[in-house]
């Protein structure tokens, strides 16, 4: 039975944790680490969110897994709370998806994504 990109994104929601902005600004001042996967056109365009780490959503898996040798020390941590950003909050679901599957305990993704951080009022950088 052929599955939807809905049924994809449904099931991937259903194993992360999914933070509205505010709250997901309240964990990373508690000490999780936000890691923003748009690309560099998205965030030269819109700004980005201050302290975020970026990774590109097409090596996240690479940069995040602890046994890579092209791991992140800054996220490569099984135990550590992440939270995921895109641009909508679409892609950030998948990626999540993928680091539960990895053994990754804490992860979430912004409800709506950066253009919701930035609509919240939210501290941005200012786009180049």
């Amino acid at each position: 039975m052929r599955r939807t990109i809905d049924d994809l994104l449904a099931e991937a929601r259903g194993k992360i944790g999914r933070l509205e902005p505010r709250a997901a600004a309240e964990a990373t001042a508690g000490g999780a680490v936000m890691v923003d996967l748009r690309c560099a056109e998205d965030r030269n365009r819109d700004g980005s969110i201050p302290g975020a780490v970026r990774i590109p959503r097409t090596v996240l898996e690479w940069r995040a897994d602890p046994s890579s040798a092209s791991r992140d020390d800054r996220i490569a941590d099984l135990a550590r709370q992440l939270i995921l950003v895109c641009n909508e909050g679409y892609s950030s679901s998948l990626a999540g998806a993928n680091l539960r599957d990895l053994g990754f305990e804490q992860v979430s993704d912004v409800i709506g994504g950066f253009q919701a951080w930035k609509e919240a009022g939210l501290p941005t950088t200012e786009a180049t």
